[in-house]
């Protein structure tokens, strides 16, 4: 299938100080988890903690997607030794949930990552432990992770895999607390132990209730690589024109159902229509970011090479960039048309006889790009109750 990638590096992900802890993620395979027969895992009632049938887990294992995304499934960035299972997942889920994975109770990963808003933050910058400070970067969206095929994470793309990002946020200062001064992740692993229901959800996903912090990472890296967008009218469209036989898959011609500015909006994302072709930076139907792809020119003289997370709701968003610095999709699109900067580390496709591009579009460009940044809205994945927050309290 022909991948079809966009340059809209519009920026979205989880932030952390520059002060981080990398681990490998060992070659083991996690064992063949057991399934319980009822709310009782190991000896422990979860049905006094969790709105969770664990006897009738959600289907994390073996979704469903649909045709137009069939052929680009095997580009992503799971690793064989951690694929998704519904009881990893779901210790993964509780995991992403719990505050008591801050050193103070107060902030969880979902504290700055909101499913309403396909997992980020309406703030700028989110507020950490302290109720003060807050975060070097604005939180990036994670619908649809595990389709940045690079596989690194964070907007500077630090963190060299998923597994390896998940945890650095707990061990950041400011997020949630567990830095060198407060013990790092061992101290949370101790403070894991004393918790009744982890014993005995790490037994059920690894076989033993040993809690270590390569255990804690694959099981949060499984349950955000679920967190896939399919159902945006862009989707729905897709789906009833796609053909796999058809030049561009069939998402050259017009969608049913989209309004004629969609649609052209579509066709300058999409194409080479006005010699834009957004697509050529992130990658359709997923909208993720082609690995190859650079800096987008937000500062002249920039060095750092950000990443962007897909583009699935990003018309829901509040914030745009690493810093959050636009606020609606109009500024964002109009800094592609005639605001990039030059630097060393800009992406040459944004650039034109050694200078930044400028896409001179008119007003009804402008506003048919935006229209169709809005179609990739999935308010299935928003409030599917898979993702949902598992505690009672």
């Amino acid at each position: 299938m022909k991948k079809y990638v966009f340059l809209f590096s519009i920026l979205v992900c989880a932030c952390a100080s520059d002060e981080e802890v990398y681990t490998e993620i060992p070659e083991e395979n996690i064992e063949t988890p057991t399934v319980p027969d009822s709310n009782i895992v190991n000896g422990i009632d979860m049905s006094d903690y969790f709105s969770i049938n664990f006897s009738d887990l959600p289907n994390y294992s073996n979704p469903d997607y649909p045709i137009h995304y069939i052929n680009t499934l095997a580009d992503n960035n799971e690793p064989a030794n951690n694929q998704a299972t519904d009881t990893g997942a779901i210790l993964g889920r509780i995991l992403f949930f719990d505050k008591q994975m801050s050193v103070n109770n107060t902030i969880s990963c979902a504290s700055c990552h909101q499913q309403g808003i396909a997992f980020t933050d309406n703030n700028q910058f989110s507020t950490g432990i302290d109720g003060v400070n807050v975060t070097a970067a604005h939180s990036m969206r994670l619908l649809n992770a595990r389709f940045y095929e690079d596989g690194s994470f964070f907007w500077d793309k630090r963190a060299q895999t998923l597994e390896e990002q998940s945890t650095m946020p707990i061990m950041d200062s400011v997020e949630m607390g567990f830095d060198a001064s407060n013990g790092g992740i061992d101290a949370l692993i101790t403070k894991m132990n004393t918790i009744e229901y982890y014993p005995a959800l790490f037994e059920m996903v690894f076989g033993d209730n040993a809690i270590t912090h390569d255990r804690i990472q694959r099981a949060l890296a499984q349950y955000i690589r679920c967190m896939v967008s399919t159902d945006s009218r862009f989707d729905q469209a897709f789906a009833q024109v796609y053909n796999p036989n058809a030049p561009g898959d069939g998402v050259g011609q017009n969608f049913p159902e989209f309004t004629a500015e969609e649609n052209l909006g579509k066709q300058i994302f999409t194409t080479n229509q006005g010699n834009i072709n957004c697509a050529t930076c992130h990658e359709l139907p997923t909208f993720a970011l082609n690995e190859n792809s650079r800096s987008i020119g937000l500062d002249a003289g920039e060095t750092t090479v950000f990443k962007a997370p897909s583009l699935k709701n990003v018309g829901t968003s509040a914030q745009f960039m690493h810093d959050g610095r636009f606020s609606s999709l109009a500024e964002v699109v109009e800094f592609y048309n005639s605001g990039i900067q030059l630097g060393p580390s800009l992406d040459n496709r944004l650039m034109q006889n050694g200078q930044p591009r400028r896409m001179n579009l008119t007003q009804a460009e402008k506003d048919a790009l935006v229209a169709f940044l809005r179609t990739l809205t999935d308010e299935t994945v928003v409030n599917d109750p898979k993702f949902a927050d598992p505690f009672i309290n």
